[in-house]
C-alpha cells in the first residue's frame, strides 16, 4: 500500500506537524508513505517538495495568485480566507508521477492545490481537516458564522452585502467539483466532525474522527528541575505557560483572555512563560516576571519547556484539536482552557486539567489557581500523560488511518 501524504509545509505551523508526525508514524508501521509539500524545510528524504530556487519561487508566486481574488474586498477582515480558484504548477503532475493508492490530503491551501485540481486526483481521497476550510467557502475560522451550511455568500469575513460574492462562488464550486470525486473525510476532533456534518458539503458523507497523533517518546516529561536549569528560569517559582505560533498577535489564540486571567492570580510565586513570540513593546502585566522564548519549531525545545511548567494554559476562541495542549498533556502538565471546541476531547475537567467556562477570564484564572493549588496535582500530571498515551500516541492514531485506508482500497475491489 502507497500513501501520498500532501500539506503545503513539512514542518511549519500546526497541520504540518500532525501530517508529518503521521507521515513518520506510517513509515515506522511498515507503510510506503511518501510525503509531497509546495515547500519542504526538513532533509527527510522520505519528503518531496520544492528545494530549488525556482520551485520556491513558484510556491511564492502560487501564494500570491490565490489571494487575487480576495483584495477586491476592501473591508475583508485580517483573518485568513483562501479560494483555491486558480491551477497552475506541478503538483497534479508529481501525484500522477508517484501513483499511490491512497492519497491523504492534510492543509493544501495558500495555492497548493486548487479545487479543479482535486477532483482531477486519480486514486481515492483521504482528507484530514484540520480546520473549516474544506466545508466553507473560503474561510478557515468562521468563528460564529453558520452560513457554510448552505451556500454562503454575504460573507462577513469578507465584509461583503452580495448574496453572490467570492464565498457563494467557493462553496459551489467546491459542491460541483466534490460530488465528481472519492472523498472520504476524517475531523481531528469531535467539534470539528459536527461542523463538517452540518455543512452543505459534506452533509451526506461519513465524516470520520481520528485525531492528531503525537510521539510520545519525543514528547515525554523530563525532570522538571533539570528542565528549568536547561532553560534557566524558574527556580523554585510556578510557571504558567502561554504558547502558539503568533502567541501575542492571532487573536484566535487567547492572549487577551489570558493576559486578563493572570492579572487575577494572587500569588506572588508565580511566572510567566511565553513561546511563540517576542517581548511586547509595552509589557502585559506588572505582577509577575515574564520569559520570552521567541519561535521554536523543534520537539525537543519544546518537550524541555512543556516540562518545566506547572501549568500550560491554552485559552483559544476556536481550536480544531489544540495541539499544544496534547504536547503538554505528553510532557506530564496539565491544561487549563475554555469549555469549547476541539479542546472538549483533549482535556478532562478536574481529571487531567481544567475547562473553563468559555470565555470567563476569572473562570480561567480560577483553573490556574487550582491547578496550582490542588493536592491532586501529582495525579493530575500523571492523568495528562495517560490520555495521551491511551488516544494520541502515534502508533494508535497511524492504526486508526491504516484501517481506514486498507477498508478504503477493499472497497475498490469488484
Amino acid at each position: 500500500m502507497k500513501v501520498l501524504i500532501l500539506n503545503i509545509y513539512d514542518d511549519l505551523g500546526g497541520a504540518a506537524r500532525a501530517a508529518y508526525r503521521l507521515h513518520r508514524a506510517l513509515v515506522d508501521t511498515g507503510v510506503q508513505s511518501i510525503m509531497l509539500v509546495q515547500k519542504k524545510l526538513s532533509d527527510d528524504y522520505t519528503v518531496v517538495g520544492g528545494t530549488t530556487i525556482k520551485q520556491k519561487l513558484i510556491g511564492q508566486l502560487k501564494q500570491y495568485v490565490d489571494q487575487l481574488p480576495v483584495m477586491f474586498y476592501r473591508n475583508k477582515s485580517p483573518s485568513l480566507f483562501s479560494s483555491a480558484m486558480f491551477s497552475f504548477g506541478d503538483i497534479l503532475n508529481k501525484i500522477n508521477e508517484i501513483q499511490p493508492d491512497i492519497v491523504h490530503l492534510h492543509w493544501v491551501c495558500k495555492g497548493m492545490l486548487s479545487i479543479d485540481e482535486i477532483r482531477k486526483i486519480k486514486p481515492p481521497i483521504v482528507w484530514t481537516f484540520h480546520d473549516s476550510w474544506p466545508f466553507t467557502g473560503g474561510c478557515h475560522i468562521p468563528g460564529k458564522c453558520k452560513k457554510y451550511t448552505t451556500n454562503c455568500g454575504t460573507c462577513p469575513l469578507l465584509g461583503s452585502s452580495n448574496n453572490h460574492d467570492l464565498s457563494s462562488k467557493i462553496i459551489n464550486k467546491k459542491l460541483y467539483n466534490f460530488k465528481l470525486k472519492r472523498i472520504y473525510p476524517v475531523a481531528v476532533s469531535r467539534w470539528l466532525q459536527n461542523c463538517a456534518e452540518d455543512s452543505s458539503l459534506f452533509n451526506q458523507a461519513n465524516v470520520k474522527c481520528i485525531p492528531n497523533a503525537i510521539d510520545t517518546n519525543a514528547y515525554a516529561p523530563i525532570e522538571k528541575s533539570v528542565a528549568r536549569s536547561i532553560l534557566n528560569i524558574g527556580g523554585h517559582k510556578q510557571l504558567v505557560l502561554f504558547g502558539a505560533m503568533s502567541a501575542t498577535s492571532d487573536l484566535n489564540k487567547g492572549y487577551r483572555e489570558f493576559v486578563e486571567a493572570i492579572n487575577q492570580l494572587q500569588s506572588s510565586e508565580i511566572e510567566i512563560v511565553i513561546f511563540g513570540s517576542s517581548s511586547p513593546r509595552i509589557a502585559p502585566t506588572n505582577k509577575f516576571k515574564i520569559h520570552y522564548l521567541g519561535q521554536l519549531h523543534d520537539d525537543i525545545s519544546l518537550k524541555v519547556i512543556y516540562s518545566a511548567a506547572d501549568v500550560m494554559v491554552v485559552p483559544s476562541l476556536i481550536e480544531a484539536f489544540g495541539q499544544t495542549a496534547s504536547e503538554a498533556m505528553a510532557c506530564g502538565t496539565p491544561v487549563v482552557a475554555f469549555h469549547t471546541t476541539g479542546l472538549l476531547d483533549i482535556i478532562e475537567h478536574k481529571e487531567n486539567g481544567y475547562l473553563a467556562r468559555a470565555f470567563d477570564t476569572t473562570d480561567l484564572a480560577r483553573g490556574i489557581d487550582w491547578v496550582l493549588t490542588a493536592g491532586q496535582h501529582i495525579p493530575i500530571s500523571r492523568n495528562a500523560r495517560n490520555k495521551v498515551l491511551n488516544k494520541y500516541d502515534s502508533k494508535v492514531v497511524a492504526k486508526q488511518y491504516i484501517d481506514l485506508y486498507e477498508q478504503i482500497l477493499a472497497d475498490k475491489q469488484p
